[in-house]
């Protein structure tokens, strides 16, 4: 059904100016350039112009309101996080029915708990986030980093657990630092970047560097540069400190690369600067994770010969890789994920891998590396996280806590007694609510090129009617893996009677390095091949037809559905399209684009030129096609993605498209004052009620 309004909606004006760049010889256009720049009145006023039309037509799309209850009452559910052990307490975060954010409680060895962090308490407008947290080794602080607006730019503050107490902060430019405290509590090492006016113009996100700090002292003036001086400016750096104080561990990466670079320092052997001595570089070409563990041991896990992971053991005072020794070698069809040591009486690695994004966990001997016993998890799902007690807890020796979801189940807490030989659920979320009937189940299609590609199901429980309207959605890049997750959008989908569908594509890590290589730089095709693979796949099953077909993604997630709606219109019916990377050619000038080149290539150079312009989103949108709705929904605040990706790919849209408005609208939501990763329940619901209603409306499922 189309109501009045959209019937006469006709697109604001977008002036189209002659850019032309000559690049390498190539002449690329570039007429909304001047969309670019949010303080052009030009820009403003088209932006104002384009709420104004979002709004109309969002708020009068039928089954919204619907949507927003089914999603409010999924969201209600709430989380809770596996507990983090020191001397003692148990710290844990947890999100009662009702609350905008999880709040970080503490539960003393008595069993009592209390609340020891609550963001809205801090801010009750829901606009400030917690973004990390670290007590330290004794329990007696708190580490933890908020920001405000979106903007991730982490202050870093201590508070006295037993009090609550500031102790010191806040503590500025600490955007995606680790903390890792030194025993007693006095110091830590962490990532912050340098001032302002140490950095160049058009760097101010940055020049991180790693510094060793004593609680109370005056960072600007006191803390101690340990690494980060002549490396590469967009280094980001991760730090670890052995449970005994005496080993640190530095790794560091340019950019999103997956090359690292580790270094290790016996902070025994030196004074207030450590001296650390490098034993991986980035011109290796490897991934490594390092860390020294509770027998004394190094151990690394890395994609060194082994592109689905493997970890080895050497003596820290010896880290070099020829001095590595092979304890768990790489499985051939699964992804060696994490390892954690496990003392129940006799010491044992508790190994996580994941099989076609599947959760599986084992005991392993560290003397050998052999598997002694899988660990029964709930089902098909995945591990979020895996602790055990530390040194200074009485009891729980041989407990594991594992952290627990899947596509119908709420974040929540599962323990494996080691003495009982079982798992049982200990901490369910918190909230009560009905939960629709799904049916979850792994398929497996060809790609063009023949390779086989693993795709999640989600499908009402109570019959195969078919065809029905379908969610594909998808990321493919960076390495990362989309296991099974708690998804309220998916479950508010299928509850209407819908199929949702999550395929694992090229460019992911569900497979290993090589599968994020697959789908990189000149191979990036690939990932887009799968995406396009599975909406076939959907259709020549019989589950959906193309005008039933809605796909969606967010960040590198959007330039995924931005190349799908450019390089396959007729097959998809309606795009939901988030925070999105759409301009290949211009992405590196923005934000931390320039961090992102090693995954995609920069226009820099010519031949990478050339793989960027075959699939850039805004340069592949041509006149008189007939595109699918599409919603670009972005956030002024975001410092990751530039908004302006999604403003000139919509000016560009709205003119090209042959398709009528009223019934295939392009549409620009934009949020001020959010980011592009946490928001507030509210936010979220508001968010994800207009796209999952505009994606219904075009595919004709009835939310309602």
């Amino acid at each position: 059904m189309t109501d009045l309004r959209a019937a006469h909606l006709t697109y604001p004006p977008a002036q189209r100016d002659d850019i032309v760049d000559d690049l390498h010889g190539r002449q690329v256009a570039d007429p909304y350039r001047w969309l670019e720049d949010p303080d052009d009145p030009r820009t403003a006023e088209w932006s104002a112009a384009q709420d104004e039309l979002a709004a109309a037509r969002l708020d009068a799309v039928p089954g919204r309101d619907a949507a927003a209850e089914r999603l409010h009452s999924l969201l209600s559910a709430g989380s809770v996080s596996a507990p983090v052990w020191r001397c003692g307490r148990a710290f844990f975060t947890r999100r009662e029915p009702g609350q905008e954010f999880a709040t970080l409680h503490v539960r003393e060895s008595d069993g009592t708990e209390r609340v020891l962090l609550d963001v809205t308490e801090l801010d009750p407008s829901g606009l400030t986030t917690l973004d990390s947290w670290s007590p330290s080794l004794e329990g007696d602080r708190l580490a933890y980093q908020i920001s405000v607006g979106g903007d991730e730019e982490s202050l870093l503050h201590v508070m006295d657990v037993a009090t609550g107490d500031a102790v010191e902060g806040p503590i500025d430019r600490c955007r995606y630092s680790t903390i890792s405290w030194l025993p007693g509590g006095s110091e830590f090492f962490y990532v912050r970047r340098l001032p302002a006016a140490e950095i160049p113009d058009g760097e101010e996100q940055f020049h991180r560097r790693v510094w060793r700090h004593r609680v109370g002292s005056d960072p600007d003036r006191d803390d101690v540069r340990v690494l980060g001086d002549g490396l590469d400016h967009t280094y980001y750096y991760g730090t670890t400190v052995s449970r005994d104080g005496r080993w640190l561990i530095v790794e560091g990466s340019p950019g999103t690369a997956r090359r690292d670079s580790v270094w290790i320092a016996d902070l025994s052997a030196s004074g207030e600067l450590p001296e650390l001595r490098q034993i991986v570089d980035t011109t290796d070409g490897y991934r490594v994770g390092a860390w020294v563990d509770r027998d004394g041991r190094l151990y690394v896990l890395t994609t060194l010969n082994a592109p689905r992971w493997r970890l080895c053991v050497a003596d820290p005072r010896s880290p070099e890789p020829e001095n590595w020794t092979e304890l768990i070698g790489e499985d051939e069809d699964s992804v060696l994920e994490a390892v954690r040591w496990f003392d129940p009486g006799t010491p044992r690695l508790a190994v996580l891998r994941t099989r076609h994004a599947v959760s599986e966990l084992a005991l392993h001997d560290p003397a050998t590396g052999r598997a002694d016993s899988a660990v029964e998890l709930p089902g098909t799902g995945q591990v979020t996280a895996l602790t055990t007690v530390d040194e200074g807890t009485t009891g729980g020796r041989d407990r594991l806590w594992i952290g627990w979801t899947d596509f119908a189940t709420p974040p929540c807490v599962h323990a494996y007694s080691h003495t009982e030989r079982r798992t049982d659920l200990v901490d369910r979320a918190p909230g009560a609510t009905e939960l629709p009937q799904v049916r979850t189940r792994q398929v497996t299609y060809r790609s063009a090129d023949g390779t086989p590609v693993r795709m999640f199901l989600l499908t009402p429980a109570d019959g195969p009617d078919r065809p029905r309207p379908a969610f594909l959605t998808g990321y493919g890049g960076f390495s990362l893996s989309r296991e099974p997750g708690y998804a309220p959008t998916a479950l508010a989908w299928v509850a209407a009677g819908g199929v949702w569908a999550l395929p694992a594509l090229r460019g992911g890590g569900e497979e290993g390095e090589q599968w994020h290589e697959a789908g990189m730089r000149e191979r990036k095709q690939n990932t887009f091949d799968d995406f396009h693979a599975a909406a076939r796949h959907l259709i020549d099953e019989g589950w959906t037809t193309p005008e039933q077909l809605a796909i969606s993604g967010g960040s590198n997630g959007g330039l995924l559905v931005g190349a799908a709606l450019t390089q396959r219109p007729e097959l998809y019916r309606a795009v939901v399209c988030s925070a999105p990377l759409l301009d290949m050619v211009r992405y590196e000038h923005f934000l931390l684009g320039r961090t992102w080149n090693d995954e995609y290539g920069t226009a820099e150079d010519p031949v990478e030129l050339d793989w960027l312009l075959s699939y850039s989103p805004y340069h592949n949108v041509h006149p008189g096609t007939p595109y699918p709705s599409v919603l670009f929904t972005v956030f002024e605040s975001d410092t990751r993605v530039d908004p302006n990706h999604a403003r000139k790919m919509c000016a560009a849209l709205q003119e090209a498209t042959s398709s009528d408005p009223a019934e295939r609208p392009i549409l620009l939501r934009r949020e001020t004052e959010v980011g592009h990763a946490a928001r507030s329940v509210s936010r979220t619901v508001g968010l994800s009620a207009d796209q999952l209603a505009f994606l219904a409306q075009a595919t004709g499922l009835a939310l309602e």
